[in-house]
């Protein structure tokens, strides 16, 4: 998956928990922002990887952090049960990795605490679970906010039809987790 990002296709992976996947998203967009450089603008996130839960956002902004030691990258979570005061706090100077769940990032972006149009790369993390939790309509329209030039990647352990059809494009490229 990582060859088909960094040549700028879109990518529907399925992975089983575990795999991986995380790490598959993260260094190809990671490499593509250290490359921009570090001017942010204020309100706005580069990338967006929208998960279903506070747990899985937490896990997912831990592997950032890890492989982007050193490299000046923000990020920035964005989810239900904590403080909004602080995430909109966090996102004023701008960030390049935002992770959120879909229903807070949906009020923060309604109430214009940060905008996504300038947001280039998409990653809908357990879309499968998203659906399952009945946030798809909020995920539509958070990925209508994006960049329309944006490069997206979703990964699910399951395909049910309503993610492959946000997926549909000429340059997707699917991959499975145990394709080489």
């Amino acid at each position: 998956s990582i060859p088909a990002q960094l040549a700028g296709r879109d990518l529907l992976g399925i992975a089983q928990t575990g795999s991986g996947k995380t790490a598959a998203f993260a260094l190809p967009i990671l490499s593509q922002i250290i490359a921009l450089g570090s001017k942010r603008k204020p309100k706005t996130a580069r990338a967006l990887v929208l998960v279903p839960t506070r747990e899985l956002a937490v896990q997912v902004e831990e592997v950032f952090r890890l492989l982007s030691k050193g490299a000046h990258i923000s990020t920035a979570l964005v989810l239900g049960g904590v403080s909004r005061h602080s995430q909109v706090k966090r996102l004023q100077p701008g960030v390049d990795i935002l992770i959120a769940t879909p229903g807070r990032l949906t009020d923060l972006v309604r109430e214009r605490d940060v905008t996504l149009a300038d947001t280039k790369w998409l990653v809908l993390d357990e879309a499968d679970r998203m659906l399952d939790m009945g946030f798809i309509n909020d995920v539509k329209r958070l990925a209508k906010a994006t960049a329309p030039d944006r490069r997206t990647a979703l990964f699910s352990a399951t395909m049910p039809e309503e993610i492959a059809e946000l997926a549909k494009g000429p340059t997707t490229v699917v991959v499975g987790y145990d394709d080489p």
